[in-house]
């Protein structure tokens, strides 16, 4: 017999993950889309320093090396900002996959690797 009582209780146990789970996604997808935004706003400042450098130089050598130091720090920053993007990335899929962990772990018998 299904004891409706256990039922309602597993359901809104249920109900309560799931709803902290959806919270912490959205937090990870806001901090992903902050992280982008803020990385734009500062390349947009970056090149528009540069071409305001650009167009005050006098010589070729300058603008050349100018123009060296500009696409190195752009790349170093685009590296820079791929990484630390890409690791807010795989935390979001841990989070995301979380809830899941415990019920595969029983179903398949293999055991959940402990946080450190």
């Amino acid at each position: 017999m299904i004891n409706i009582d256990e039922a309602n209780k597993k359901g809104k146990e249920a109900m309560d993950a799931m709803t902290k789970n959806y919270s912490e996604v959205a937090k990870g997808f806001q901090a992903i889309a902050t992280e982008a935004s803020e990385y734009s706003k500062k390349s947009f400042q970056d090149l528009s320093s540069y071409v305001e450098a650009l167009a005050g130089v006098k010589s070729i050598e300058t603008a050349f090396e100018l123009q060296t130091n500009f696409l190195k720090s752009s790349y170093e920053s685009f590296v820079a900002e791929a990484t630390k993007m890409s690791e807010m990335y795989a935390d979001l899929a841990k989070t995301v996959y979380k809830p899941y962990e415990a019920p595969i772990a029983k179903a398949t018998g293999v055991s959940t690797p402990k946080a450190a």
